[in-house]
């Protein structure tokens, strides 16, 4: 398109503004024809008064003819700017009886308003276009959104706002070269996307937006970067010997990549990946994930019966009036098949709920010997905040000092995981369901037990780990598509009147059954007209639903209220096969190599005392010490398991002159001694850990399970 010539330089000047200038974005292509000895800028042509274009595009210059635009530069000669006070300016002013004209690069000194739409017309200083804004309730500065510096949102030449976004400004220049990059089809609203209005407006204001296609778009081999996979391991700790690069594809250091972005990758190993298969986020993508909101209900399914020999295997199912009637077997597939589509990392879903918690810090004043009193006292205050990051102080009570000490977090959400664990909220032995204690519902306790749940997953905490599957089943799917089993019933005297019932033979053994029980069916309103033998199983089931869910129907809608905080019961609807790991199993058992891969040296290590600590962990783990893995992981972070989101910080050891290992739950950092022999290293690590969790067991055992 550009026909100049470097040596022609007495052509280079414009025939109308007389400036050698050339640049694009403020006064359009510069355009030589050297036929004619003619050299003009697109926008002093496109905006001069007296021409218009009469040809094809490919005639003239962008059809405007040689013969029209010799007329122009004639009929400017007459006229002199206004500005610069030289002759030739060639654009006026439209407004009525105004006499202004200038040239191009003196109408855009001096602000005026060129818009290149319609008939093209220009505005001087005094009569140009504004921006109206009936109210400003911006008092401080705000980023323009192109270029994120930040301006004064108040309407001016250089700075203009959005018609369809209130909050979006832009400055001027910003805009015109955004226009230009992008062209018709994508200039828009950086904040909405919208076109129409914004696009008329910024041609009301002066924006030239040219009709072509987008920059970016035209370029030779724009995304030919695109067709390359990322193949580096980007988390902040990697594991790899070989370095980050490394890949090797079929074992634990092939790297997997974002299946959100496809930019960050991973080691399989280095965030824990069991295989290529599962599915893996990069922080910045699980952020974005969280924010957008688009979290969806699980829906619910009709769960296949559960497997209670001799109980539930032969209840008759019956059917939803708004569904076809499935088999167990087809049913089973389709929660196979929603498990695969929700099949996602606890501790990935656990990270994108922390996104919610704010750098304000709250402090909890916690008393260890009344956890419970202490932690409610703290959660009703009305100045509390679940999103709010969690500090603890420990207090002791009736101190007359007002003494307090540092607390850790984790050990504070685990005595509290604890305490519920065995409260009366609960019952059952080891799978937990919610009992009916109506002294505990009027104190809305219930609520609050959820509500701790919540905040323990998503601070840090540890996981509960004792919900029956019952209690599971009722939060993920709702109460009326689950089927409750002789294990969830905890009273004895119940669970004997089910038992008598399923196992009758005859119809008098069952209907002599009844009779014996018929006051308590008569109560809980489970009686029914015997006529066969099978009638047994429906008996059973409405006694079970009773028992276990229907009974407890009020505490269970406040402890589902609870579980709410933080979206948390969203998530675990939304994903309940990653849930269901963590509510409703305990966590696996630690070992040696756990451990050592859980610990990071924090200073320059003692060797031998490095191998002491691997030494002593394989001890431990071989059954030949008398500590634990558990009371070594409680003595340096107060947790007896790893929590599902991970420690924050992340454990560590430093190698101490000292003759006795120090625990520093706030840091979860473990200071281990320089010995000169391995007996001595183990005595002084069995002694200290014993001793120290000996006493704090002593001190709370008055307190845990009241």
């Amino acid at each position: 398109m550009n026909e100049n010539k470097p040596g022609d330089s007495q052509n280079l000047a414009c025939v109308f503004c007389r400036k050698n200038d050339d640049c694009p974005n403020k006064y359009g292509e510069k355009k030589t024809k050297e036929k004619w000895n003619l050299t003009v800028h697109y926008y002093c042509l496109l905006m001069s008064s007296g021409i218009w274009q009469r040809g094809k595009e490919e005639e003239g210059v962008y059809g405007f003819l040689i013969e029209d635009i010799r007329k122009e530069v004639n009929r400017a000669s007459k006229l002199k700017c206004c500005v610069c006070k030289k002759n030739g300016a060639s654009i006026g002013c439209v407004a009525p009886r105004c006499k202004r004209s200038y040239h191009f690069p003196c109408g855009l000194q001096r602000e005026c308003i060129f818009q290149f739409t319609g008939n093209f017309a220009s505005f001087c200083w005094n009569h140009r276009p504004v921006q109206i804004i009936t109210s400003n309730n911006y008092r401080e500065s705000l980023p323009c959104t192109i270029c994120l510096e930040f301006i004064e949102p108040i309407p001016s030449y250089n700075i203009l706002r959005s018609p369809c976004c209130k909050n979006a400004w832009f400055h001027r220049d910003c805009l015109q070269v955004q226009a230009i990059n992008a062209g018709v089809f994508f200039f828009r609203c950086t904040i909405c996307s919208n076109s129409d209005i914004f696009q008329k407006e910024m041609l009301r204001m002066g924006i030239h937006i040219p009709e072509k296609d987008a920059s970016w778009e035209l370029e030779e081999n724009a995304y030919q970067e695109l067709l390359q996979h990322h193949e580096r391991c980007d988390v902040r700790r990697c594991r790899c010997k070989e370095g980050r690069d490394y890949n090797a594809p079929d074992s634990k250091w092939e790297i997997k990549r974002c299946q959100c972005c496809g930019s960050s990758g991973t080691h399989l190993a280095c965030s824990s990946l069991r295989s290529w298969e599962q599915n893996w986020e990069c922080l910045e993508c699980r952020s974005i994930i969280y924010n957008s909101g688009e979290f969806q209900k699980a829906k619910k399914h009709v769960l296949p019966n559960s497997n209670n020999v001799g109980i539930t295997d032969c209840l008759l199912e019956e059917s939803s009036p708004k569904l076809p009637r499935q088999s167990p077997g087809s049913q089973s597939k389709d929660l196979l098949r929603q498990g695969s589509k929700f099949r996602r990392n606890v501790s990935t879903l656990l990270i994108e709920l922390g996104f919610q918690i704010k750098k304000k810090t709250k402090r909890l004043y916690i008393n260890k010997a009344n956890i419970w009193t202490s932690a409610l006292d703290a959660f009703r205050n009305r100045n509390f905040n679940p999103s709010y990051a969690i500090e603890v102080a420990y207090v002791i009570e009736n101190d007359n000092f007002g003494s307090e000490h540092p607390g850790s977090k984790q050990e504070f959400l685990s005595l509290l995981m604890q305490h519920l664990e065995n409260s009366s909220l609960f019952e059952g032995s080891l799978s937990k369901n919610l009992s009916l204690n109506s002294q505990a519902l009027k104190e809305n306790l219930y609520y609050e037990a959820g509500k701790m749940l919540a905040i323990s997953l998503v601070h840090g905490g540890p996981s509960p780990g004792f919900f029956s599957k019952t209690l599971f089943n009722c939060l993920v799917y709702g109460p009326e598509n689950t089927q409750p089993i002789l294990d969830d019933v905890s009273d004895f005297d119940v669970a004997q009147i089910i038992i008598r019932i399923n196992t009758a033979t005859t119809v008098a053994d069952l209907k002599s059954v009844i009779n014996e029980c018929y006051n308590y069916l008569e109560l809980i309103g489970c009686l029914r007209l015997i006529t066969t033998l099978s009638d047994k199983y429906m008996l059973v089931k409405d006694i079970l639903v009773y028992h276990v869910i229907q009974r407890v129907q009020a505490p269970f809608e406040s402890f589902k209220q609870g579980l709410k905080t933080l979206g948390v019961l969203e998530k675990i609807q939304a994903y309940p096969e990653a849930f269901c790991s963590i509510l409703c199993h305990k966590p696996e058992s630690l070992s040696a190599k756990i451990l050592s891969d859980l610990f990071t040296v924090h200073t320059l290590p003692d060797v031998k005392a490095l191998g002491f600590w691997n030494s002593y962990l394989q001890a431990v783990e071989d059954g030949k010490s008398t500590t634990t893995m558990e009371d070594i992981l409680i003595f340096a972070t107060g947790c007896s398991s790893i929590p599902p989101a991970g420690f924050k910080p992340t454990p560590s050891i430093e190698c101490l002159h000292v003759d006795f290992p120090v625990g520093n739950k706030c840091n979860n950092c473990l200071a281990i001694p320089v010995t000169n022999t391995y007996k001595e290293f183990q005595e002084n690590m069995d002694f200290t850990i014993r001793n120290t969790l000996k006493l704090e067991k002593e001190e709370s055992s008055h307190y845990i399970g009241h």
